[in-house]
């Protein structure tokens, strides 16, 4: 008779995938790298992810739903539409600059596997795709036109892939394109 799997074995063995896919990046891990650091064996492994995409299409759903739980936390605290373009701002130049930050998980997915149309990549490319659309309806909230989105997003991107010692100089892009088009700063942004 085939034991009961203990209570929390699915986000154990998760866990320890996604700590492994974002140090190493998914294809450089194995599966059998997985079941030594999940403590598990390799049917029990099997059972509750089949293929190795499934197992990476779970660790970028976890990787979003922790983004989009620090994203609330941040936007929270406000209802005003430039502090809270710049409070998400400041809550991703927070999160590049933690020890250990190694690139933004679906970036670094699709760089992996470019082209790819599997389960991973369509998580990666639809957080991405919300990511930017709340970007897009931020700054809509300002009265921002696609362009500054457009600038906006690109800073974003530089943030996310550049060095964290950059940081600062995103933010402080971003708060001035942002307060000049609210009328808080000096110039006008388009």
């Amino acid at each position: 008779m085939a034991r009961t799997p203990a209570r929390g074995t699915r986000d154990t063995i998760l866990t320890a995938a996604a700590g492994l896919f974002y140090e190493y990046g998914v294809r450089a891990v194995s599966m059998a790298q997985v079941v030594e650091a999940a403590g598990c064996g390799k049917n029990l492994l099997y059972k509750h992810f089949p293929s190795k995409a499934e197992l990476a299409a779970a660790y970028l759903s976890l990787i979003r739903h922790e983004r989009e739980r620090s994203v609330t936390e941040a936007l929270h605290w406000s209802t005003d539409p430039v502090d809270r373009l710049l409070a998400l701002t400041g809550e991703v130049a927070e999160m590049v600059q933690r020890p250990g930050y190694r690139g933004c998980a679906f970036r670094n997915y699709l760089a992996e596997f470019p082209g790819e149309d599997d389960e991973p990549s369509r998580v990666a490319q639809a957080y991405l795709a919300d990511s930017r659309a709340q970007w897009d309806r931020l700054v809509t909230g300002i009265g921002g036109s696609p362009l500054l989105a457009d600038r906006i997003w690109l800073i974003v991107n530089g943030l996310y892939t550049g060095p964290p010692g950059q940081a600062r100089v995103a933010v402080e892009w971003i708060t001035e394109l942002v307060r000049a088009k609210a009328g808080r700063g000096v110039g006008a942004a388009r």
